[in-house]
Formats: structure tokens, sequence, C-alpha cells
């Protein structure tokens, strides 16, 4: 039985990454700064995730919800600080 390859998994990340960058130009104008930071997103933590996921959707998914996850804390934290001021 053959492992899974991790260029596969990586490879499909970048076409998933590809097709919302394609599918962020169709979204409207205000709305394509979103997209395009789902893509980056989606690319930033992929080669970790790597390592539990089979399927690059998962993947991709995994890493936008870390960086969401990321943002969230950083959004709580400056609140809390300027509650403190």
């Amino acid at each position: 039985m053959m492992g899974r390859s991790f260029e596969s998994v990586r490879q499909g990340v970048k076409s998933i990454a590809d097709r919302w960058t394609r599918s962020s130009r169709a979204l409207k104008k205000e709305d394509q700064q979103y997209g395009a930071q789902l893509v980056e997103c989606a690319k930033m933590h992929s080669s970790e995730a790597f390592i539990a996921c089979d399927d690059p959707l998962e993947a991709a998914v995994f890493s936008v919800l870390v960086e969401m996850m990321k943002r969230q804390d950083r959004i709580e934290s400056s609140v809390r600080e300027d509650g403190e001021h």
C-alpha cells in the first residue's frame, strides 16, 4: 500500500487557493479584499496541516480557521487593554 503524498496535498491546497483567488475576483469590489485574505490565510498553515490532513480542502480550511482565531484573540486582547486605560 502506498503512503499518501505530501506533495499532492500541497498541490491540492495550491489548486484550492487558485480557485479561491478566481472566486474572489467575482465578488463585489468591496468584498474582494476578504477573498484575497482568505486565500493568504489558506496558505499560511497548510504546510503544518499536511501532517494530519489527507484532504487539501481540510488543510486549507484548517489554516483559515487558525488565522481567524489568532485575529480574534488579538482583537479581544486589544479591547481588554483599551478597557484598562
